[in-house]
């Protein structure tokens, strides 16, 4: 791995690498969707349209980074033509990776990434794909109640390594040093389905013991949700809690014939444990009605919802979360209708298999959690993948404790974790849950 290192320590360094950092952090890919946030001048009808929002200058990139008390660590793929085999193929040729620290430092690492499909025949994007895989991610018969083995083989521990190697090892000297400092990371493509808290160092220490880790589809978005939840806080007062509503039938494809969705006891009592700690009342069961479900959605502070999440192939605003029908819904809350709500939540929890999916673009992923954004929550939490039911639940409940005790989300989802870990070391088991937005 060659590994090229430039910092930016000061204005005399400023001028030479400017344009380059414009170049990969502010401005567009190409093709790449707009970001759709509250906040932003012009605020689109859906994820996929175009939104008006002035680009952040490098004092604002500092700022953010200030504001959050974070080191941000943004990443950019670079893409070459090359000849292969008697043909020119388009493939991976550079990770440049992007560090801002809270210092107002900023620094960028450049890792060559030829050697991975010249000498390994494999991609960056495939050593993720081939660890989500490991990892059972993609699987959502894990939600179901199938047994998921505890043991971790020799494949899954070296594939999370050397994505450790390749996307935190070249920038470890910039992150903090103390564990419950934050790391932002702001992903590209297929990275963002990368459950980064399970990057393996050579000492075996998975990332997520040395930080506590969040996400974001870029700094400009991070710059607009900070500004968004200083305007909401406080307004919602509530606690909404599902877990395991009547399922809707849904067809299996487009034609095809509705079946009813397997039912999900084990969210129910993942709901009703949450449910407890905030004194409220969860809603299953037939209770946990779309109409009535959305009805109370502007009025909450916290929004959980442990149910089945439905992932569309082909059109990605049609992601839904189950909930129970009636004679006024279907029971489907599609990520289409979610942009058509006014939320004030400060947190919304989707404990639902693969509710963190959609289509990949260059900026993040279409579907649930942007649609959620989209609709004013600052912060949602969601798998692109699956857990198991009891370990779901335990990861879960551990988190609102240490949320009650400690209001940075950052932090309690690694405590949670860690907790977890102790009991079921497979990261299977605690790893799957991603921080999106506001720490």
């Amino acid at each position: 791995m060659q590994l090229q290192k430039i910092s930016l320590t000061g204005v005399q360094n400023l001028v030479p690498l400017l344009i380059t950092f414009v170049a990969t952090v502010l401005t567009p890919f190409p093709g790449k969707t707009a970001e759709i946030f509250p906040g932003s001048q012009v605020l689109a009808q859906t994820p996929e349209a175009p939104a008006t929002v002035n680009p952040l200058n490098i004092e604002q990139i500092r700022q953010v980074a200030k504001e959050h008390n974070a080191t941000l660590v943004e990443y950019s793929i670079n893409y070459e033509t090359f000849p292969v085999q008697g043909k020119e193929q388009t493939q991976e040729s550079e990770l440049l990776i992007w560090v801002v620290q809270p210092t107002g430092e900023i620094t960028l690492r450049r890792v060559d990434l030829k050697p991975l499909w010249q000498k390994q025949n494999t991609s960056l994007s495939a050593l993720v794909s081939s660890s989500r895989a490991a990892m059972g991610f993609g699987n959502a018969a894990n939600k179901s109640g199938i047994v998921v083995t505890t043991k971790q083989d020799n494949r899954l521990s070296k594939q999370l390594q050397q994505l450790h190697q390749l996307l935190v090892e070249p920038i470890a000297e910039l992150l903090p040093k103390a564990p419950n400092a934050r790391v932002a990371f702001i992903p590209q493509r297929s990275l963002f389905l990368l459950p980064f808290a399970a990057l393996q160092d050579k000492q075996g220490k998975y990332l997520i013991e040395r930080h506590a880790i969040f996400t974001a589809p870029s700094i400009q978005s991070l710059d607009l949700l900070y500004k968004h939840r200083q305007r909401i806080q406080g307004i919602a007062k509530d606690v909404l809690v599902v877990g395991n509503p009547t399922m809707p039938r849904v067809p299996p494809k487009i034609g095809q014939k509705p079946v009813l969705l397997q039912q999900l006891p084990g969210a129910e009592q993942e709901a009703n444990a949450i449910a407890n700690l905030f004194n409220t009342q969860a809603l299953t069961g037939d209770a946990a009605t779309e109409t009535s479900i959305v009805q109370q959605m502007p009025q909450a502070r916290i929004i959980h919802l442990a149910t089945t999440g439905l992932i569309d192939e082909e059109e990605a605003l049609r992601n839904a979360i189950a909930l129970a029908p009636s004679n006024t819904d279907d029971g489907l809350l599609t990520a289409e209708e979610i942009l058509n709500l006014k939320l004030n939540a400060e947190l919304v929890v989707l404990s639902a298999c693969d509710a963190g999916l959609g289509r990949i673009t260059e900026d993040g992923v279409i579907g649930l959690t942007r649609s959620l954004m989209a609709a004013g929550v600052p912060s949602v939490i969601a798998p692109p993948g699956s857990m198991p039911d009891e370990q779901t639940a335990f990861l879960m409940t551990e988190f609102y404790k240490n949320l009650q005790s400690n209001p940075d989300k950052a932090a309690a989802m690694r405590s949670a974790m860690l907790a977890t870990m102790k009991q079921h070391p497979n990261p299977i088991n605690w790893a799957a849950f991603i921080l999106i937005g506001e720490p």
